[in-house]
This record gives C-alpha cells, sequence and structure tokens, in this order.
C-alpha cells in the first residue's frame, strides 16, 4: 500500500515497453510540472492534487504504485507500448483519445476559470468583458479561444510567454482578467491574496484516467476505487485542499457515473454494480 515516485529521464526511452507487472503492483506516471496536480517540492520529489490521489489509489487498492514524473508529451504513448498500466496526469476525455485509449470516468471537470485583482467588479456574463484586456498564455488554447472571440464580445487579448506573466498583467493592472485552466487559475488565487476567481466558462469536458484498449478488468478496478473516493468525500477534500473551494454538487468530483467509463463515449460499458467501499 505504497507509492514510489521517480522522476523519470526523459526522451525515447520513456515510452520502449516493458513486461507486465505483477497484480498488485502497477506503473503510472504524470506530467512533474503542471501545478497544482504536480510539482516539485523542497527536498525533493513532487506534490500535487494527482499526487495525494495517486497515493489513495495506492491505498484502497492496496496495492504498490510506482509514479514517475516526465514530460506530459511522451505519457499517452508510453502507455500505449507497455510501459505504464494507466496515466493519472490530469488527461481531457475527447471522443478522439477515447477512440484510441479506454478511460475512466472523469473525476474533474476541465473548464475555463477568469481571475481577477481581488475586488474588481462580479462577472455573471462573457458579455460583461466588453472593452476589457484579457491576458493569456500565448499559443495556449485560452489564446485561441479568447482570440477567436475578440470580435463578438469586444474585449482585446494580449498574449504572455507564460501564464505566471498574463497573472502579473493582471495584478499590475496591464489587464483587467486572465483565463486560464480552471485549477491552474484556482491555484493561483489560493496562492495570492490580491486576486480572485471570476467568470467559470464551462467547457462540459473532464479529466479521466487513460488505460489501454482491452484493459477493462484494471479499468473497472481502479475506477471503483474512484468512485468510492467520490462517495466518502476523498476527492472533494482534495479539491478544496488544492484549489480553495469545494467542488459543485454536480461536478465530477462528485457526482458517481453509471457503468464503467464516461458515459457518451468508447470504452463505456453500461454494467449495474454497486459501491464495495470500506
Amino acid at each position: 500500500m505504497t507509492i514510489t515516485v521517480r522522476l523519470a529521464a526523459l526522451g525515447l526511452a520513456a515510452c520502449l515497453a516493458g513486461p507486465a507487472v505483477a497484480q498488485d503492483s502497477y506503473k503510472t506516471a504524470i506530467d512533474g510540472t503542471f501545478a497544482p496536480h504536480a510539482m516539485p517540492k523542497l527536498g525533493g520529489g513532487i506534490e500535487g492534487f494527482n499526487v495525494d490521489l495517486t497515493d489513495e489509489l495506492a491505498n484502497r487498492l492496496g496495492a504498490e504504485i510506482d509514479l514517475t514524473a516526465t514530460q506530459w508529451s511522451g505519457l499517452l504513448p508510453a502507455l500505449q507500448a507497455g510501459t505504464y498500466d494507466f496515466i493519472v496526469a490530469p488527461t481531457t476525455i475527447t471522443k478522439e483519445r477515447a477512440a484510441n485509449l479506454l478511460f475512466s470516468e472523469g473525476y474533474l471537470n476541465t473548464d475555463y476559470l477568469f481571475i481577477t485583482k481581488k475586488g474588481a467588479p462580479e462577472i455573471t456574463d462573457l458579455k460583461q468583458f466588453e472593452g476589457k484586456t484579457i491576458a493569456v498564455n500565448k499559443g495556449s488554447v485560452y489564446d485561441s479561444w479568447a482570440r477567436g472571440l475578440e470580435d463578438e464580445i469586444g474585449w482585446t487579448v494580449e498574449s504572455y510567454g507564460t501564464n505566471s506573466d498574463a497573472v502579473q498583467a493582471v495584478l499590475s493592472g496591464r489587464a483587467f482578467a486572465n483565463v486560464a485552466g480552471n485549477t491552474a487559475s484556482a491555484w493561483a488565487v489560493k496562492k495570492n491574496p490580491n486576486l480572485a476567481n471570476s467568470y467559470l466558462y464551462k467547457t462540459g469536458l473532464v479529466w479521466g484516467m487513460p488505460f489501454r484498449k482491452g484493459d477493462e478488468e484494471l479499468r473497472n478496478k481502479i475506477e471503483a476505487a474512484l468512485e468510492c473516493m467520490k462517495a466518502d468525500g476523498f476527492i472533494a477534500g482534495l479539491h478544496e485542499k488544492w484549489f480553495g473551494f469545494a467542488p459543485a454538487e454536480d461536478s465530477a468530483a462528485v457526482v458517481v457515473q453509471p457503468g464503467y467509463g464516461e458515459p457518451g463515449f468508447e470504452g463505456y460499458q453500461d454494467i449495474e454494480h454497486e459501491l464495495s467501499c470500506s
């Protein structure tokens, strides 16, 4: 019932296939630089929402989980090659990915969250950003999304080399708001008392854990543990710890889906089952 964290050497070697591991021992991986899901900590190792989630998975499965921190770009190819049994890094479930991978049900929503300086006017509709300057991380999905709405909303989009620079633009008054992923934005607010959460744009998408096609037995076993974490409030507790607020009652962090997998996507199994949580 342990989690071993490894900082992997980066490169193509990470994608080489390896032999299957024992039933009570699993290999998984994460992007170790995606705060607050996984990030370096003082004294070595990594910490974050998904690190805690992996640790609890090991406890509930009564298994050893070897967690490797490496680059995001190599995670899914390495999973397909057999290097890992599943991936704990936040992975958006899409129809394209579900055609090639098997997914657990979602455990977090992946939305867009605007943040402003504390005390800024409340925003309840995108159109209220008309005439405002929005700071984004250059080249990100939030950059292209915001620029695609410039004419419709009437806001001005300014791009910065990093999202940290975009957040600093808000603090300095060069921009009214910054938009990024909901968890990264919430983490920025949690760390800076001069910032505040603002408008939440819901994408309808969720993060799940990917497995190889045909590995329904392992997917269902790990999903059963995830469902118990939702039911007893463990994931909600992690949400408050790392993001600074409780998840909504209808969010993926709370709602246990029927069957196995995310409904509406390839790989979903409509199998009725009861929770068996110890």
